[in-house]
């Protein structure tokens, strides 16, 4: 199998354990739409979508939104959350590097925190532009690279380094790279930043949870419990004395990135 291909599968399996976490991600899903000035009659499309927080909200607001996720168990969960809603959401497992629509098919592309983890970001950015009108609006939520979660991503990496040629997804995090992907495609690339909250009792218990959850943790965690488990506790120790430097009064700070521009 191609490698990039065997990538995303591991991608798939990892993150189908996803689904308790888009109650962190709900209020910041909200930021991502309005910062997208999302309105009704809009056809959108949310890219990585998972359990459809984003598509959900900008939905609500009355635009035609299409969900687009590579693992099924979150699509699941996103039918469930449209059904609940009452909402005509259509949803499709896909790849953002192989998007199944004509060009200039959407008024707006968005993606919170998931376009991140294709292993070809100019692959990946050349499909959402592709995808979207002119005139139309792409916008995304990133983790900066020098804040926790990008450290947390360098920090797994380095225990688990990714296939060759896999680009890390806390570069997305980063403005000046950010500019260079979206390159002369764009006009008016506009940066915010943002903060969420996450509950936690301690850094230990954040770190448990990220172990049940997150993709690239959960991968590591498997692998190195069967093959080296001193390596796996070195892990975890560095892991929660890097959650220690934001953690305070029970929550975690993690701040983000919000990226709005123009196709021209």
């Amino acid at each position: 199998m191609d490698p990039f291909e065997s990538f995303k599968v591991a991608q798939r399996q990892n993150w189908a354990h996803f689904a308790p976490l888009e109650a962190i991600t709900t209020p910041t899903a909200a930021r991502l739409v309005q910062r997208a000035g999302i309105h009704s009659g809009q056809r959108v499309l949310d890219v990585a979508c998972g359990t459809g927080v984003v598509s959900v909200t900008a939905a609500r607001l009355g635009a035609h939104v299409t969900g687009l996720d590579l693992t099924p168990e979150l699509l699941e969960r996103a039918r469930e959350n449209s059904r609940i809603g009452e909402l005509e959401i259509e949803w499709l497992e896909g790849d953002v590097e192989k998007l199944p629509f004509p060009d200039a098919t959407f008024d707006a592309v968005l993606s919170q925190y998931g376009h991140i983890f294709a292993p070809r970001p100019e692959v990946a950015i050349a499909e959402m532009l592709r995808v979207l009108k002119p005139g139309g609006t792409i916008a995304f939520s990133t983790w900066p690279p020098e804040l926790l979660v990008g450290r947390m991503f360098a920090l797994t990496a380095s225990y688990m380094p990714p296939p060759p040629g896999v680009s890390p997804p806390w570069q997305w995090g980063d403005p000046d790279i950010v500019r260079q992907r979206l390159s002369a495609a764009v006009k008016d690339i506009l940066f915010d930043r943002a903060t969420m909250h996450v509950a936690a009792l301690s850094p230990r218990h954040h770190r448990m949870a990220s172990e049940k959850t997150a993709g690239a943790v959960v991968r590591l965690v498997e692998t190195l419990s069967a093959s080296d488990p001193a390596r796996l506790e070195q892990f975890r120790r560095d892991y929660e004395a890097l959650a220690a430097e934001y953690f305070e009064n029970n929550l975690l700070r993690q701040d983000y990135l919000i990226t709005r521009a123009t196709k021209i």
